[in-house]
């Protein structure tokens, strides 16, 4: 029997075809690839209170029932009750039946610290071997869950005890330094090298597979900051903003997709912690660039996502910008107020206050510069402005860059007014003087009378918003003024005057209170 053989034209439909095929077969296993390294990759939400929540990726192989697993790849300072473990496979039921947690990976203080009151070898740089009692290994463990400032001053102050230095004892005498090498006996089974969570884990799917695994950590900050430069030309700004991340976690985070969150969440901290537990648009602001986050709010809060994976170093402080505008309107605002706090009427209650004739008397000098702008699409910002603080720079006449004052902002949402003091005028004094009081307790009234001058040295005329505290009573009525004024608040009036350059004005107002 004869057999046919194929056609050219089946055998170039047949070679189409497989190759079709094994691109799909390639095309399935780098897709496969990317979610596998997608869902392996570590993902951080950064919180601006010293914590984060890390999430990434698990490699598991299991067997049906319980299993023992060790995890190192966590960060020195896990809070074990945050640990989450789901798996990605939902077919797959994961549930840790035990966990501990230890941190105390081995170190020669640490190991110094285990052997205090015991006798090892000492190795000289001579290669000599001595014995030497180990009286005070000089180990500084770390203050736990401390973060921040208050974290750095608590080891400074355990250092600066003299606890550090070592204590070793070599032919009966002492001394405050290691004599040598120390050569350590054989590590135990239980010695960790790295912090270690350690799980009975059941499962009911054996096999290969992938998990998340997420948790809460302390050691880790950010923090936006701002620079905002002004022209010679007055009234437009620039500003640039700056996230800075710091990750003191103990733990380098390749790769990794970073998310910020932005308000004041609440979150409880040990009373010894912390008295207090103390970004930008997706398109470009003021045509000067793209942001590298992208915004949107999240619960009560506001979230900002990095555009690209980074690398997130151990010991690292990283800064990146997220946003730039130029074209902000701005209005230089002066403001006197001449009040000045006596400290020794602090505790006392205003029924008393209100009828002594010295309180309120002192006078404050200075006028408080301040540069005021709103936070809005029209001024070429209306974005949610995270807290933090913002540095202040005018251009000379030479181009150069010169500071000009700093403060901190709140968190800001887009069209509130921000206004935000730099420092006080130079060439703006002020005085206030109480020229009249007469008061009738009997009758329970107060007439007090106030003089306000304010002087303007400069070449060029000045807007002053003089501030003024009606401070004894809630009820309170202005009888006389000689300039107009609008009311702030229950007890805060304040008066707009323009003085002329090289000129003094002088403001008067008598008050009335009655109770």
């Amino acid at each position: 029997m004869k057999t046919s053989r194929p056609s050219l034209v089946t055998m170039v439909f047949v070679l189409a075809a497989g190759m079709v095929m094994m691109n799909r077969i390639a095309a399935g296993q780098a897709k496969d690839a990317e979610t596998s390294d997608a869902a392996m990759a570590p993902a951080l939400t950064i919180y601006n209170q010293q914590f984060a929540v890390v999430r990434h990726g698990l490699a598991l192989d299991l067997k049906p029932g319980q299993n023992h697993v060790e995890v190192t790849d966590i960060t020195g300072h896990l809070e074990p009750d945050s640990v989450f473990l789901r798996s990605l496979d939902q077919a797959r039921h994961l549930r840790i039946l035990e966990q501990n947690y230890r941190n105390d990976p081995v170190s020669e203080q640490l190991l110094l610290s285990l052997y205090e009151g015991k006798t090892i070898d000492f190795q000289t740089p001579d290669k000599t071997i001595v014995q030497g009692k180990i009286i005070r290994s000089g180990f500084v463990p770390h203050a736990t869950m401390l973060y921040g400032q208050r974290y750095y001053q608590a080891q400074a102050a355990y250092v600066q005890q003299g606890a550090e230095q070592p204590v070793i004892e070599v032919n009966h005498k002492l001394q405050f330094s290691l004599p040598g090498q120390p050569l350590f006996p054989a590590l135990t089974d239980d010695t960790v090298l790295k912090p270690t969570l350690s799980w009975e884990l059941e499962t009911n799917k054996a096999g290969k597979g992938v998990a998340e695994l997420s948790y809460v950590t302390s050691g880790m900050n950010w923090e936006a900051s701002y620079n905002v430069v002004s022209p010679t030309k007055e009234g437009e700004l620039e500003l640039v903003g700056w996230v800075t991340l710091d990750n003191q976690s103990g733990k380098t985070f390749p790769n990794a997709r970073i998310k910020l969150m932005a308000g004041d969440v609440n979150k409880i901290q040990p009373t010894e912690i912390y008295a207090k537990a103390a970004m930008a648009s997706a398109v470009g602001i003021g045509g000067a660039g793209e942001s590298q986050f992208t915004e949107k709010a999240f619960d009560e809060y506001h979230l900002y996502t990095l555009d690209r994976p980074t690398t997130l170093h151990d010991r690292e402080t990283k800064q990146v910008e997220f946003v730039r505008a130029v074209g902000v309107k701005s209005k230089t605002v002066y403001v006197y107020d001449g009040w000045k706090t006596d400290p020794n009427y602090r505790s006392w209650p205003m029924e008393t206050i209100r009828t002594q004739e010295a309180f309120g008397t002192q006078s404050n000098s200075k006028v408080w510069v301040m540069q005021e702008f709103k936070n809005s699409s029209e001024n070429h910002l209306g974005i949610p402005l995270p807290k933090g603080r913002v540095r202040f720079y005018r251009r000379d006449d030479d181009g150069q860059l010169e500071f000009t004052g700093e403060n901190e902002i709140d968190h800001t949402p887009k069209d509130e007014q921000l206004r935000i003091y730099t420092g006080n005028a130079f060439d703006l004094a002020g005085e206030r003087h109480r020229v009249d009081f007469k008061q009738n307790v009997a009758a329970r009234w107060v007439d007090e009378s106030f003089e306000i001058k304010v002087r303007n040295h400069k070449s060029t005329p000045v807007e002053v918003r003089i501030v003024e505290h009606l401070y004894r009573w809630s009820m309170w009525d202005i009888s006389k003024n000689s300039d107009p004024f609008k009311k702030v608040d229950a007890q805060t009036v304040a008066f707009t005057v323009e003085i002329p350059a090289d000129s003094e004005k002088v403001l008067t107002y008598q008050v009335h209170y009655a109770w």
